[in-house]
């Protein structure tokens, strides 16, 4: 994927970067796989703001990913790679022989035409999927279930992937994209390769209007609040805050652990946050 950058006519075209979308072959989308998507401007069911700084930005029409790996030993032609709005990665329709549609996320090494499979004993192949426990060792992955059959939940967003590092009995180990060392049952399914659209880190939107397209609102400082919408806000004249940093709510944010206790902890092996 190749980036584009602009002549500094304008200062918000200075910094500006956009992707080429070279590889994308269809700008129209497979209709029986799309659903409506309404706005909720960050706000619950009870019309409660429960992320702030969303609202806005285009209309988008939602692509149904099938992130399940339970079609086994059916071939699958990849018939386009689209761009799709609502995920960073780019995404694969597939074609399979029993004349089903799927989408799924695109491998970065996978292009039109290449068929992929999903199995107990497929080739080790890029898109193809199968359980980590019969991966060879080093193997990169995305699309990575927690729990058998539950679907994928882990390394979906682009340019992302892990590592297959060891095996031992019913677990297999995988260093995570942020550094984390983590077991995953070895009868979980993931894909072979690395998610596309490797080159997403290196966009800068170079201008505010950008991220209002995508839907994100200008985020203000809780010191420049007044005291009744914020912990830090008010005080004569500016200022620095006069406390720890916190939320609207008054729980800090800097240092403070909101990790809760899953189950999922129990699969941890080593932390992103090691000490160096």
């Amino acid at each position: 994927m190749a980036i584009k950058k602009f002549r500094p006519t304008t200062p918000s075209l200075r910094f500006r970067t956009v992707s080429m979308f070279e590889e994308i072959t269809s700008a129209v989308p497979e209709k029986s796989l799309l659903e409506s998507l309404s706005k909720t401007g960050g706000r619950n069911n009870k019309g409660r703001i429960t992320m702030f700084q969303r609202g806005g930005g285009h209309k988008r029409r939602y692509r149904r990913i099938s992130f399940r790996h339970d079609k086994h030993n059916i071939p699958a032609r990849v018939a386009s790679i689209e761009y799709d709005p609502n995920r960073s990665a780019r995404i694969a329709l597939l074609h399979y022989a029993d004349g089903e549609k799927r989408y799924i996320v695109a491998p970065a090494e996978v292009r039109v035409n290449d068929v992929l499979m999903s199995g107990q004993q497929v080739d080790i192949r890029f898109g193809n999927a199968m359980p980590l426990g019969r991966m060879p060792l080093g193997t990169n992955v995305h699309n990575v279930e927690m729990r058998p059959g539950k679907g994928a939940q882990m390394v979906r967003s682009a340019g992302s992937m892990a590592q297959l590092v060891a095996k031992e009995g019913d677990l297999v180990t995988l260093r995570m994209p942020s550094g984390e060392v983590r077991t995953v049952p070895a009868g979980c399914f993931a894909t072979i390769g690395q998610v596309s659209n490797v080159d997403h880190k290196n966009i800068i939107l170079g201008k505010a209007g950008a991220s209002r397209w995508r839907g994100r609102r200008p985020n203000v400082r809780g010191v420049a609040m007044n005291p009744v919408d914020h912990p830090m806000g008010g005080g004569e004249g500016r200022s620095s805050g006069g406390r720890h940093p916190c939320t609207p709510w008054g729980k800090p944010t800097k240092g403070y652990k909101t990790r809760s206790k899953r189950k999922s902890l129990d699969h941890l092996v080593e932390d992103r946050r090691k000490k160096k």
